[in-house]
């Protein structure tokens, strides 16, 4: 008994076949950088501070993204893996499904989704406060000045 793998879909048009070449070349060039990003990022969350893994709780995030160095950094890490990872899932949506109102569902879904996390994801490392004016000081952490 032989097994027959169908051809993957191939791009409809021709303005299809150049997105499909500038989605490549984005997975290349973004791939290397999300390497570094990430190992970074793991590094000196995990190597770095004393205690490891135990040494990362609401106090370390806080005293991390009060430089805005690192919320920078956490936000090229954000944009770019899920970029990077719906790019992939459209490649996968693209070539193994044959109707074409599914697969442009299933890509305006996976797009959907991306924008939206990107867009709470950045919200919440720009407006991360740890110690919000008018709270109850028993609700604020040892770190926070006295309430006054």
């Amino acid at each position: 008994m032989s097994i027959v793998i169908e051809t993957p879909n191939s791009p409809r048009t021709r303005s299809q076949a150049n997105l499909e070449k500038y989605g490549w070349v984005f997975m290349r060039i973004s791939g290397p950088f999300l390497i570094v990003l990430i190992f970074v990022h793991l590094i000196s969350n995990l190597v770095v501070p004393d205690g490891g893994i135990k040494a990362i709780d609401f106090a370390f995030v806080a005293g991390k993204w009060a430089a805005p160095f690192w919320q920078w950094w956490d936000l090229a890490m954000l944009w770019l893996a899920l970029i990077h990872g719906t790019n992939g899932m459209r490649t996968v949506v693209n070539d193994y499904t044959e109707k074409e109102g599914v697969r442009k569902t299933l890509v305006f879904s996976l797009w959907g989704v991306c924008s939206a996390l990107i867009l709470l994801g950045t919200l919440v490392i720009f407006t991360f406060d740890p110690c919000p004016a008018g709270a109850a000081a028993e609700l604020l952490p040892s770190f926070c000045p006295a309430v006054q």
